[in-house]
C-alpha cells in the first residue's frame, strides 16, 4: 500500500506579507532640517533580460527627505518585487529613483548598486535627484575628537 504524502500546512487566507510596487511614505519628523537618512538593501534580486539567470546586488539609497520619509516594510516589498523581473543593471537603478522620487518628492536622493560580478565584469550604477533649488548647506570639517586619547 502506498504511503499518503505527509499533510501540508494550510497557507494563510491573507499572507503575511508579498510583494509589491506600492512604496507607503511617513510625514518627515525634521522637514525644517537637511539630514541624511541612509538604506542598505544587500540581498537585491532580479533576472537577466537575456538569459533568465539571477542578478545578485547590493543598494545603498541615500536621501534628504523633504516633507514625506519612505515606511521601511514597504521599501522591502519593493525590493522583493524585483525577484521574478527581467532588467538590465542600469533600468533597474534608474526606475529605483524614479519611484522614490515619485513616492516622496525628496529635496536629494542617490541610489548606489553594486551588482555582482557576470562575465568577468564588474557593474555599478549610481543615480542621483536633486530637487529644483535645493541647495545642500556646505560641510563643515570638525578637527579629530580628543576624548578617546
Amino acid at each position: 500500500m502506498p504511503k499518503a504524502p505527509p499533510a501540508q500546512r494550510p497557507k494563510p487566507a491573507t499572507p503575511p506579507s508579498a510583494p509589491s510596487k506600492d512604496l507607503q511614505v511617513f510625514a518627515n519628523p525634521a522637514p525644517k532640517r537637511d539630514y541624511t537618512i541612509r538604506f542598505a538593501i544587500d540581498e537585491f534580486t532580479c533576472l537577466c533580460p537575456l538569459t533568465g539567470q539571477p542578478d545578485f546586488a547590493r543598494f545603498q539609497i541615500e536621501m534628504v527627505c523633504d516633507r514625506l520619509c519612505i515606511e521601511l516594510k514597504s521599501l522591502k516589498m519593493y525590493f522583493w518585487s524585483y525577484r521574478n523581473e527581467g532588467a538590465f543593471h542600469e533600468k533597474v537603478t534608474n526606475t529605483v529613483l524614479d519611484d522614490i522620487v515619485e513616492a516622496t518628492r525628496p529635496r536629494f536622493a542617490r541610489i548606489s548598486a553594486v551588482w555582482n560580478v557576470r562575465g568577468g565584469i564588474y557593474t555599478d550604477v549610481v543615480a542621483e535627484y536633486r530637487k529644483k533649488g535645493w541647495k545642500p548647506a556646505p560641510r563643515i570639517e570638525l578637527p579629530p575628537s580628543t576624548v578617546d586619547d
